[in-house]
C-alpha cells in the first residue's frame, strides 16, 4: 500500500475514541463523528481521512474497536464534509470465499453522499486483470488514485409543512419517469434546470404530469450509481441506473452541481406540494461489483462472504438471479438491516412515499426458490416505518416468475396483463376470455389472502422494451446504437408495425397504427387495478424501435414534449378524468358477477349482439368483440359500458337495457360511433367504446375521433 506522502499534513494528531457500534455509516452528532462498519471476517479496519477537495489521504485510523462484528470510532474533530473511505484486511481466498485486499480503497455501503471521480482502472480489481491465474491472482496496485470517497453528512432540512399526499390505491395513476429524460427537453423549464431533480419538481414538470392525471411519480432508480466499465470505453453510460454502489445517497448526477440530497429533498417537497407522490424504483437485488471477476470497489472487499449469495457447492462464484454477475444475501442478517435501513432512510429522512422492487423474486429466496414468507418480506410487512408506504414487486428474476404469488400489502407488475392487452389487439393470440380476466383485475393470480384487484399494477409498456409507439411501428428489436451488434434486448415484443417496419407516410399505416395505440390505452384506464403509463407513451414517444434502451442518454429516451402528439395526449388525460370520475372503474373489491346489495359496484359480460357471454362464448377463439358493464343497481345510479371491438372491421352492438336513462357516448378510442335509439352501437374497427347512463357527459368528457 502507498504510504501517506509528503505536504498530506502527516502531523496531525486526530483524536480516537471507541465510539459505537450503531447507527452503522458516518454519523454526526453535533460534536464530531461516529464511523461504524460491519464485517464479520475483518482482521482489521483502517478508516481513510482526505483533505478538504477530497483529492489526497491526511491520515490512516485503525479502528480500534469491533462489537458484534461491527467496527467502530469516534472522532470529535471529525466535521460534515468530511472525506474518508476504508481498507479492509482478512484472508484472500476467493475458492473459500474471501475477496480481503486492503489496497484497495473501500466506499461505506451506507454512504450518504460521495466526492471525488470514479473512474475506471485495472486498479480497482483485487486480482491482476490479465493474469493467467484469473481472480487467483492478488493485486497489490492502490486504488484510491480512481476511487470515489464517501462524506460525512449533515442531514439537515426545512420541510416546512410538508405532508405525504397519501393517495389511495383505487385512485392512484402511476408514471413511471426518469429524472433526466423528464424534463431535459421541455422548453418551459430553465435550461440550467433540465434533467435535475429541480427540473422535474418545476412547475412545468408538474403541470404536464397533472394534465395527465398523474398521482404517482414512479422514478427509475437515483440511488447512487455507476457506469460500468464496458459502456464507459464504448462512450455510453447506463441511463436507467440499475447499476447500485450506494442505497443511501442519492445519485449526484442530477443535482445540478449542488448538494444531492438537498436537492433531491426539495424535489419531494414539491411534488407533494403539487398531490404527487414520490415512488422509487430500488435495486438490492445486486450491485455494480459484477460477478467473481469484476472490481472491489465496497461489499466485495468489505466481506464478501457475508453481503453476496455464492454457489454452495463453489463459493469462489456467485449465485446470479440478477443476470447482472451477483446477487444480494438477503438471508443475511448484515444485510437484511442494510436494505432495511435503507428503506427506511428513504421514508424518514427523504420523505418517499413507496417503492418498487426490481427483480423482487431474488429478494425473497429460501432454500426451496422464491418463498412468500422470506424473512425479507416478512420484515419489511410489519415495519411500522414503511406502514404508509406504497410497495411494488417486479414479481420474478431471471429464473423465475412468481406472478401474483406474493403477500399482502405487496402490489405487483403485472405482465399477463401486458402480455394479454399485446396479444388482443396486437398479435391477435389472447381471445376475448383472457382479456376479460385481466381487465376484471386478473383474480386467478391475486385473489388469495385477503388481496384485491389493486395488487395488480397494470401496464402495456414499461421503461424496459417497446414504448407504445414502437409497438405498433416496429416487429424486430432495433438496439444497434447500444454497442452490442443488436444482440441486447428482448426478442419477444408481441408488438404488429401494420405491414412496414418502422416510419412511414402512408395515411392508412398510420391511421391504423394510431387506433391500435388509442385502443390500449383505453383498455389500460378501463381496467380493474392501477394503471401505470411510461413517461411520454400517452404522447407519441418513440424509441426508433430500441427495445433495450438502458445505455441512451439522448433524445433516444428523452421526452420530446415539443414534438408530441397533442390529440393524442389529449385522448389520454380524457381517459384519465373518466376513470376519476367513475369509482366503478377502481373498485377495492372482486366482481362476482351477480347483483349486489345498493353501493356496491358489480360486472355483467354481454355479446356483441347483447346476450349474456356463456362459457361457449368465451372459449371461441374466433370472437373478436365483447362488451361489459359497470353499475349500480339503485334507479338513480350511474352504471358504464365498455365496448370492445377488436375485429378490424365495424362491428354492430344491441345494448343490454341501461338501468336509468338509456346509453349516452362518453368517448370512443377511435371514429364518431352514434348510438341509435338507446339500444344500438355500430363500433368502429379495433376500438374501444365507453358510454354512460346519463343525460349528457360531465364536463371535460367526451368522444374522442
Amino acid at each position: 500500500m502507498n504510504a501517506l506522502k509528503p505536504g498530506q499534513d502527516p502531523a496531525r494528531e486526530w483524536r480516537v475514541l471507541p465510539g459505537r457500534p450503531w447507527p452503522l455509516g458516518a454519523t454526526w452528532d453535533g460534536g464530531g463523528v461516529n464511523f461504524a462498519l460491519f464485517s464479520a471476517h475483518a482482521e482489521k479496519v483502517e478508516l481513510c481521512l482526505f483533505d478538504a477537495d477530497a483529492a489526497h489521504e491526511i491520515a490512516r485510523i485503525v479502528l480500534p474497536e469491533c462489537t458484534d462484528q461491527v467496527w467502530h470510532a469516534y472522532l470529535p474533530d471529525a466535521r460534515p464534509g468530511q472525506a474518508y473511505g476504508y481498507r479492509v484486511f482478512g484472508p484472500y481466498e476467493p475458492e473459500a470465499g474471501h475477496r480481503f485486499n486492503p489496497h484497495k480503497l473501500l466506499m461505506d455501503p451506507y454512504a450518504r453522499a460521495f466526492a471525488g471521480t470514479f473512474r475506471w482502472s485495472d486498479a480497482h480489481y483485487g486480482y491482476r486483470v490479465g493474469n493467467a491465474r484469473g481472480d487467483l491472482s492478488f493485486d497489490r496496485r492502490d486504488n484510491a488514485w480512481a476511487a470515489a470517497r464517501s462524506v460525512v453528512v449533515n442531514a439537515a432540512f426545512d420541510w416546512g409543512d410538508d405532508r405525504h399526499p397519501a393517495t389511495p390505491w383505487q385512485d392512484t395513476v402511476i408514471c413511471e419517469a426518469h429524472v433526466k429524460g423528464f424534463s431535459m427537453m421541455n422548453p418551459d423549464v430553465p435550461a440550467h434546470l433540465r434533467g435535475t431533480y429541480a427540473g422535474l419538481a418545476h412547475p412545468a414538470s408538474i403541470a404536464r404530469l397533472k394534465a395527465a392525471g398523474t398521482t404517482a411519480v414512479e422514478l427509475l432508480p437515483v440511488q447512487a450509481f455507476i457506469d460500468e466499465r464496458m459502456l464507459v470505453n464504448n462512450e455510453l453510460v447506463n441511463y436507467w441506473g440499475y447499476n447500485p454502489i450506494g442505497y443511501f445517497a442519492p445519485a449526484a448526477r442530477y443535482a445540478g452541481g449542488r448538494d444531492p440530497a438537498t436537492e433531491f429533498r426539495a424535489m419531494v417537497k414539491g411534488l407533494h406540494a403539487a398531490g404527487l407522490e414520490v415512488i422509487l424504483d430500488v435495486v438490492y437485488n445486486h450491485t455494480a461489483e459484477g460477478n467473481e471477476t469484476g472490481p472491489t470497489l465496497c461489499w466485495r472487499g468489505i466481506d464478501n462472504r457475508a453481503y453476496y449469495r455464492l454457489r454452495r457447492d463453489a463459493p469462489r462464484t456467485y449465485d446470479d438471479l440478477s443476470g447482472c454477475g451477483n446477487t444480494l444475501d438477503l438471508e443475511s442478517p448484515p444485510v437484511l438491516r442494510m436494505v432495511m435501513d435503507s428503506l427506511r432512510f428513504w421514508v424518514s429522512e427523504m420523505r418517499v412515499d413507496g417503492f418498487r422492487f426490481d427483480l423482487a423474486t431474488a429478494l425473497a429466496r429460501g432454500p426451496a426458490g422464491f418463498d412468500p414468507h422470506a424473512t425479507f418480506l416478512d420484515t419489511l410487512r410489519q415495519d411500522p416505518v414503511l406502514a404508509g408506504t406504497k410497495l411494488i414487486a417486479e414479481p420474478w428474476d431471471i429464473v423465475t416468475w412468481s406472478t401474483g404469488a406474493f403477500p399482502p400489502r405487496f402490489a405487483e407488475w403485472n405482465d399477463r396483463y401486458r402480455d394479454a392487452v399485446r396479444g388482443f389487439w396486437l398479435t391477435r393470440g389472447t381471445g376475448c376470455g383472457e382479456l376479460a380476466r385481466r381487465i376484471a383485475g386478473s383474480s386467478d393470480l391475486f385473489r388469495h389472502s385477503g388481496r384485491g384487484p389493486l395488487a395488480s399494477i397494470n401496464f402495456v409498456t414499461a421503461h424496459d422494451g417497446f414504448s407504445l409507439a414502437d409497438l405498433v411501428a416496429y416487429e424486430r428489436k432495433h438496439n444497434e446504437a447500444n454497442g452490442q451488434h443488436n444482440a441486447d434486448g428482448n426478442n419477444d415484443n408481441r408488438s404488429f408495425n401494420c405491414g412496414v417496419e418502422g416510419p412511414t407516410t402512408d395515411p392508412v399505416i398510420r391511421a391504423r397504427r394510431d387506433r391500435l395505440v388509442r385502443a390500449m390505452l383505453a383498455t389500460l384506464f378501463v381496467s380493474q387495478g392501477v394503471p401505470m403509463l411510461p413517461a411520454g407513451d400517452g404522447q407519441g414517444r418513440t424509441q426508433d424501435g430500441n427495445n433495450n434502451a438502458y445505455a441512451q442518454d439522448n433524445p433516444t429516451t428523452w421526452i420530446d414534449w415539443e414534438g408530441a402528439d397533442r390529440a393524442l395526449a389529449e385522448f389520454t388525460a380524457a381517459l384519465a378524468r373518466i376513470r376519476h370520475t367513475y369509482p366503478a372503474l377502481r373498485t377495492r373489491h372482486w366482481f362476482d358477477s351477480r347483483a349486489l346489495a345498493s353501493g356496491e359496484t358489480d360486472i355483467r359480460w354481454f355479446s356483441a349482439g347483447g346476450t349474456e357471454m356463456t362459457p361457449i362464448d368465451w372459449e371461441d377463439a374466433a370472437r373478436r368483440a365483447f362488451a361489459f358493464q359497470l353499475g349500480r343497481t339503485g334507479r338513480d345510479d350511474t352504471a358504464l359500458l365498455v365496448l370492445i371491438n377488436g375485429a378490424a372491421e365495424p362491428t354492430p352492438f344491441v345494448l343490454p337495457a341501461a338501468p336509468a336513462r338509456g346509453w349516452h357516448l362518453l368517448l370512443a378510442s377511435s371514429g364518431a360511433p352514434q348510438v341509435r335509439d338507446g339500444v344500438a352501437v355500430a363500433a368502429p374497427p379495433e376500438s374501444v367504446v365507453l358510454l354512460a347512463s346519463l343525460e349528457s357527459a360531465p364536463p371535460g368528457l367526451g368522444a374522442a375521433a
